[in-house]
C-alpha cells in the first residue's frame, strides 16, 4: 500500500502529514521556527530555518506512521501564500530574511501607487487590492534595498519565490523553479484573466521578468525529490496556497460552494468555477486552482480577529486559562446580555475596510459577567462571518446553502451553532479537519492516479456533525441589528 505526504507550510510552524487513500492521517509531526520583528510592523522568517524545518518533519511524520520512503506514492505542497524569498540560484542562499505577509514595510509604496491612479488597473487584473499584504511590493522591496540586487535580478542570477517556490527548489536541489496558479495569483503581479505574469505590472513594480517562477497547474509531476533527502526519489505534484488548498481539500468544487477556516483569523472562500468574478465590496477575487489549463476562481476575504479574539481574552484579560474553556465560560449564560464585542484590534478586514477602527465593548451594564463577555467573542466570530458571507453572496449573485467550515475553533460547539443560526443554513463540520494539507495531498494524488477523479475523492469526504439552524430569524436579525451598531461605533477610532 502507498501513501500520500502532504507539506503544511504554515505562518508559526512546518507541519508534515501522511495520507492514505480513505484520506485518514497516517503519521503527523509538527515544528515551530521563529518569528523575527525587526521593528514595529515588520515581520520575518529564517528562510533556511522554514526548510530545515520542513525537512525534517518530512522524515518524522513518515517514521511515526512506520513506513519509509519507498512507501511515500508522492508529495504535495501547501504553504503560507504571500510571503517573499529571494535567492542565489548558483549558491541557494537567500539575500534576506523572507518577508512575511503581515509585514508592512511597504505600506507607502502602496499609497504611492493609488496616488498614481494604478489601483483599479492591479485590481482588474490581479483581483486584489493595492496593499502592503501581497508578494510584489516586497520583491520590489528587496531588490532595492539589498545591495547589488537589481542588477543581479536582470542578468537572471537571483530567484523569486513564495514559499512553495523556496520548497520545492530545495526538495528538488535546485532542479526546478516554479510556483503553481493558486499562489501566483497572491502576487499582484499575476494576470489572472490571461494566466500569465503581466508585463505592464511588472514593469510598474520594476521587476525583471528573469526572477519569477514558472507558473504552473496545481496537480502535475513537477519533479523528484533530490536522491541525498530521502532513501528514494519521490515525486513532487501538487501545489496550491493554503486557503486554496482548505477549499480543495473541503472538495467545494462547484460554483456557490463555500468553505470557512476558523484559526487567529478567519478566511471564507467561494467556488465560482471557470468565471472569475470582481467584487463590488471589497472582496478579493483569486485563482482556486488550475487543473491542467482550466483555471478555477474563488472570491476570498477574510476576518482579522477570531481565535485572537479568544486569545485576548485569555493573555489580555485573563478571564480563561485556555482558548478552550471559552465555550464552557460562554454556557454559563443562556445569551449575550446586550454585550456586543467588535475586536478591531488591528482594523477591520471586508468588507469594511477601516484601518482606523479599534476593538469596542458595548451594552455592559452592572449585571454583565465575565460568561457575557465570553459569549460576545465567540458571537463576534460569527458575526463578522456573516458579514463576509453577505457580500459574497451579493458579489455572486449565489445564495448559500450550506457552509463548510475547518481550523481549531470549529472544535467549539456553541460557536457553531450560533453560525448556523446567524446564517440559517446548516454549518458543517468534516470528519477528517485536516483539509488544508488534505487538499494539497489530494492535488498531488490526482496527478499520479492515486485518486482518479474529483468524483471519487467526493466520495470520500465525510461529515463528522452538521449544526442546522434552529433559533428564530427575527431574533437573529435583532442581533445582526446590534451588531451593526456596534460596527459603526468602532470605526474611525484611531485618527490617521
Amino acid at each position: 500500500m502507498s501513501f500520500i505526504l502532504a507539506l503544511d507550510q504554515g505562518t508559526t510552524s512546518s507541519r508534515a502529514l501522511v495520507f492514505d487513500h480513505d484520506g485518514t492521517v497516517r503519521g503527523l509531526a509538527q515544528k515551530e521556527f521563529r518569528q523575527i520583528f525587526p521593528e514595529p510592523g515588520l515581520v520575518e522568517h529564517d528562510a533556511e530555518e522554514i526548510w530545515a524545518s520542513q525537512l525534517g518533519v518530512a522524515v518524522e511524520a513518515v517514521a511515526r506512521a512506520g513506513l519509509s520512503a519507498a512507501d511515500i506514492a508522492a508529495i504535495g505542497i501547501t504553504n503560507q501564500r504571500e510571503t517573499t524569498v529571494v535567492w542565489d540560484r548558483r549558491t541557494g542562499k537567500p539575500i534576506h530574511n523572507a518577508i512575511v505577509w503581515q509585514d508592512r514595510r511597504t505600506a507607502a509604496e502602496c499609497d504611492r501607487l493609488k496616488r498614481l491612479g494604478l489601483e483599479a488597473t492591479f485590481r482588474a487584473r490581479t483581483g486584489l487590492v493595492l496593499d502592503p499584504y501581497f508578494s510584489g511590493t516586497k520583491l520590489a522591496w528587496l531588490l532595492d534595498h539589498m545591495p547589488g540586487a537589481r542588477d543581479k535580478a536582470e542578468r537572471g542570477e537571483l530567484a523569486f519565490g513564495t514559499i512553495d517556490s523556496w520548497l520545492v527548489w530545495n526538495l528538488t536541489g535546485g532542479e526546478r523553479h516554479l510556483t503553481d496558479a493558486s499562489n501566483a495569483s497572491r502576487t499582484l503581479l499575476f494576470n489572472i484573466h490571461e494566466g500569465n505574469w503581466d508585463q505592464e505590472l511588472l514593469q510598474l513594480l520594476r521587476i525583471p521578468p528573469a526572477i519569477l517562477p514558472e507558473v504552473v497547474p496545481s496537480s502535475q509531476v513537477y519533479g523528484e525529490t533530490a536522491a541525498r533527502f530521502f532513501a528514494a526519489r519521490v515525486p513532487i505534484s501538487g501545489i496550491a496556497g493554503d486557503q486554496q488548498a482548505a477549499l480543495f481539500g473541503q472538495l467545494c468544487d462547484r460554483p456557490g460552494m463555500v468553505k470557512n477556516t476558523y484559526g487567529t483569523g478567519c478566511f471564507m472562500l467561494m467556488q465560482t468555477g471557470e468565471r472569475p468574478v470582481l467584487s463590488e465590496r471589497n472582496l478579493l477575487t483569486t485563482v482556486a486552482c488550475r487543473l491542467g489549463e482550466r483555471p478555477e476562481y474563488a472570491l476570498e476575504g477574510s476576518v482579522f480577529a477570531a481565535g485572537a479574539a479568544v486569545q485576548w481574552l485569555r493573555d489580555g484579560l485573563g478571564i480563561i486559562r485556555s482558548s478552550e474553556e471559552v465555550e464552557t465560560l460562554a454556557a454559563t449564560v443562556p445569551d449575550n446580555g446586550g454585550v456586543y464585542l467588535v475586536p478591531a484590534f488591528a482594523g477591520l478586514g471586508a468588507p469594511h475596510w477601516d484601518p482606523y477602527a479599534r476593538g469596542t465593548l458595548l451594552g455592559i451594564t452592572r449585571g454583565s459577567t465575565a460568561g457575557h463577555i465570553a459569549r460576545a467573542t465567540l458571537e463576534s466570530i460569527a458575526f463578522q462571518t456573516a458579514d463576509l458571507l453577505e457580500a459574497m453572496e451579493a458579489d455572486a449573485a449565489t445564495p448559500l446553502t450550506e457552509l463548510r467550515v475547518d481550523g481549531g475553533a470549529t472544535a467549539n460547539n456553541l460557536l457553531m451553532q450560533f453560525q448556523a443560526d446567524l446564517l440559517g443554513v446548516p454549518v458543517v463540520r468534516p470528519r477528517v479537519r485536516e483539509t488544508t494539507a488534505l487538499g494539497a495531498a489530494y492535488l498531488a494524488g490526482l496527478a499520479i492516479g492515486y485518486w482518479q477523479d474529483r468524483k471519487e475523492l467526493s466520495r470520500l469526504w465525510q461529515a463528522e456533525q452538521a449544526f442546522a439552524p434552529v433559533l428564530e430569524r427575527e431574533r437573529m436579525a435583532e442581533l445582526r441589528y446590534n451588531w451593526n451598531r456596534a460596527v459603526e461605533r468602532s470605526k474611525g477610532w484611531a485618527q490617521p
